[in-house]
Formats: C-alpha cells, sequence, structure tokens
C-alpha cells in the first residue's frame, strides 16, 4: 500500500459518512436561511474537516507502534472522529442560538 494511502486511510474510509453528515447539516433546518448562514456553514464545515485532517495525523504519531500499524489507525480514526463530532455539534450549537436572536 503506498504510504499516501496508508496515512489517510481513516479519512478515506469515513468520507462517505462525512460527506452524509455535512449535507444533512446543510440542509437542516430548512428555515430561516438569513444571508450570513451560507458563509457560516462553509466555514463551519472546512474548519471541522481541517480539525479530523490535524487530529488523525497527530492521534496516529501519537500511537504506540509497538501494538503495530493498525492500531495507528484505529487510534487515529476514534480520535479525529471525535473532533469532527465535536467541531460540527458546536458549529450547530453556535449556529442555533445566532438563528434564534433573529
Amino acid at each position: 500500500m503506498s504510504p499516501f494511502v496508508e496515512i489517510n486511510l481513516a479519512a478515506l474510509l469515513f468520507l462517505p459518512w462525512f460527506l452524509i453528515l455535512a449535507v444533512l447539516y446543510w440542509i437542516y433546518p430548512r428555515q430561516p436561511r438569513p444571508a450570513w448562514r451560507r458563509g457560516f456553514d462553509v466555514g463551519a464545515l472546512a474548519a471541522s474537516a481541517v480539525a479530523f485532517v490535524l487530529s488523525l495525523h497527530w492521534a496516529q504519531a501519537w500511537a504506540d507502534r509497538g501494538y503495530g500499524r493498525m492500531w495507528q489507525q484505529i487510534v487515529g480514526t476514534s480520535v479525529s472522529y471525535g473532533v469532527f463530532l465535536a467541531a460540527l455539534g458546536l458549529a450547530f450549537w453556535i449556529r442555533h442560538r445566532m438563528l434564534r436572536k433573529q
């Protein structure tokens, strides 16, 4: 397996699920749709993706290599998935608060 694919395997395998979550985040709630919402949503999705990639590489470097190369993928995937969900959840909460103020 190529080193690039090996280090990014978790990102490649989770891509369909992240796409589903991103579409659900983008669509709901359907109303209201103020002018600032599109920019906020793009920024939130980009920040969540960047946080995922950075935490993935950090967690893979942090994982104990004594348990084998697969353990790096497991730790990296677990940590980065949690970071992605936390970032997207925080963005959802902030957006909800901003929409309520209008």
